[in-house]
């Protein structure tokens, strides 16, 4: 599931917990969170649409670094992120950000950080650099030191989640329900009504359009009048979608597949 951060930009804070139930979704709060602090257009939230956000969204911004666990000998993971990788990012952070006025530190994996490395992200919490801004991603918030957490502003997945996803779903219901029809102009209406969405709700809006599909694949949610095939497609179809935005594909091509692909080959 995707989720929207409401983050005002005007009152960023130097650090932030993004606390989630899996990595990946930690992860793409990080990105979301990037994209508020780095967005180059105007107004109080990421635009999603400048050139800033966009990268961010699509995880290639160079003025975000990701921190997470070095590859070890035998070809897994350390256990822990070490002190040295902590003391890096610290020398790092005083260089001027590439593109924007800002940098993002992101941490992967946060509650794994030893003791020794959380003490010295702890240093940079208390006298950072006034274009920095450091994201802990974790699943288990409780098991950083008491320290970090009271200078960090804590996100939780559900909190921010509440609002952008009840808006995606209900989309995700209409669109579902335009394709029950059976009707191409139908579907073709709510596409080009919506592709005007900025990015970071368009990617929220396909991850709905799989969540809603495979609900009602489960039974979980009523079945409008399609057959499963056509639900086993949309899925795909819908997890294919979000792929191509990472991959800087632009929100009206994303309508445009949406419009035809249900109807015939897309390929």
């Amino acid at each position: 599931m995707s989720t929207k951060l409401q983050v005002d930009r005007r009152r960023l804070s130097h650090a932030y917990i993004l606390s989630a139930s899996g990595r990946e979704e930690c992860l793409d709060m990080a990105r979301r969170l990037s994209a508020a602090v780095l967005c180059s257009g105007e107004g109080s939230e990421a635009c999603g649409r400048c050139r800033d956000c966009r990268k961010a969204l699509s995880g290639i911004h160079p003025d975000v670094t990701v921190i997470s666990r070095l590859s070890s000998a035998k070809g897994g993971e350390h256990a822990d992120i070490r002190v040295a990788q902590i003391q890096e990012m610290v020398k790092d952070s005083y260089v001027l950000p590439s593109e924007s006025e800002r940098k993002v530190y992101v941490i992967d994996q946060a509650e794994t950080m030893n003791e020794a490395a959380q003490n010295a992200a702890l240093k940079l919490l208390e006298e950072p650099p006034s274009r920095l801004v450091l994201a802990l991603c974790t699943v288990n918030a409780n098991a950083l030191l008491p320290t970090v957490r009271s200078r960090c502003v804590e996100l939780s997945e559900s909190s921010a989640a509440d609002g952008a996803d009840s808006e995606s779903a209900g989309l995700a219901r209409q669109y579902i329900a335009c394709l029950a029809t059976g009707s191409r102009w139908e579907l073709c209406r709510f596409c080009t009504a919506n592709e005007g969405m900025d990015a970071a709700s368009a990617l929220s809006f396909v991850y709905a359009l799989a969540d809603g599909a495979a609900a009602i694949l489960s039974g979980r949610e009523p079945n409008p009048g399609l057959d499963n095939a056509a639900l086993v497609r949309l899925c795909a179809l819908s997890r294919r979608c979000a792929g191509y935005m990472k991959n800087y594909t632009g929100v009206k091509h994303i309508f445009g597949l949406l419009a035809v692909a249900m109807f015939g080959s897309d390929e």
